[in-house]
Parts: C-alpha cells; structure tokens; sequence
C-alpha cells in the first residue's frame, strides 16, 4: 500500500511539473513580469561595483604601473603608432607665425606625421603571481603616502597601544 502511494504520488507530481513547465509564459524565460525583476539572460549593463572597479583600473591604477620602468621593460611591450598633426589656430598666436602658416602651409602640416609611443601588455603570455605583485608595488611606491591618515599613526595615539 505504501508503495502504490508512493508511485501514484510521483505520477501525479511529474504530470503537474511538467505541465506548468510546458506550457507558455510560465516558464521563467518566457515570463515578462519575472524577467523585468531579473533577467535570466543577463545584464547588459555592469553593476555598481564592476563600474568603479573599471574606473578605478582606467584612471589609477593603469597610468601609475605604466610610469615604472622596470614593470614597462619587464610586462610591456612598445607600441609606435602615426597620429596626424593639425595645427589649430589656438597655436598661432604671434603676427609672424600668422604670415608663415598660410593655407598651403597649414594643409601640408596636416598631412605631417607625428609618432606617438604607448605600451600596451604582453598578449602571448598568461598573467604570473609575480607579475602582480611587481605591478602592486610599482603601484604603491607611486602612491601618495598620507601619513597622518595611516592605521600606524591611528594606533599609536591610542591610550593603551600606543604613548
């Protein structure tokens, strides 16, 4: 008897799963109210912390490893590239520069090539440990140091811990 429960119990709970499971808009993919709630698919924007991680990455922590030289002769390889030059007119500032960069001569200047040079990473090779750590310190040597804000100082002026 218990066993017939048991069979007649899965049956029954198969049958209405996989009818919910089948039919349309019932299936979270399908449903539209869930998914305004959270996509399954996905989000197409990153997230807060993402956002200030890629900022962070962008604007101090890339230009500060770069300066290294060390970390540039070790991880980085040289790139030159040609960049057009254009003379505008915020730099033709005296009367004599005005009479020497006539049209001809300014549209000469424009098809002058300057070489700029940047470093970009290693793409043949998978990041070491080493690697991040050398960057870390590179990183940190290159930081301002706050002294009067640092933990250290913080604890010393503690009553107990410090004098």
């Amino acid at each position: 008897m218990k066993q017939l429960n048991l069979i007649i119990t899965s049956i029954l709970t198969t049958v209405v799963l996989s009818a919910c499971g089948s039919s349309t808009g019932v299936t979270p993919s399908q449903n539209d109210t869930l998914n305004s709630i959270s996509n399954s698919k996905g989000k197409e924007k990153a997230g807060f912390m993402q956002r200030a991680l890629d900022s962070w990455l962008k604007d101090d922590w890339t230009p500060k490893v770069e300066q290294n030289e060390e970390i540039r002769s070790k991880y980085m390889e040289k790139v030159e590239k040609e960049v057009p030059h254009k003379v505008s007119a915020t730099e033709i500032t005296t009367k004599e520069q005005l009479q020497e960069n006539t049209p001809e001569k300014l549209s000469q200047k424009d098809s002058a090539q300057t070489t700029e040079t940047t470093y970009v990473e290693k793409k043949e090779k998978y990041p070491t440990l080493q690697e991040y750590l050398d960057k870390a310190d590179a990183y940190f040597e290159a930081q301002e140091r706050d002294l009067s804000n640092s933990n250290v100082e913080k604890m010393k002026k503690m009553p107990v811990i410090g004098e």
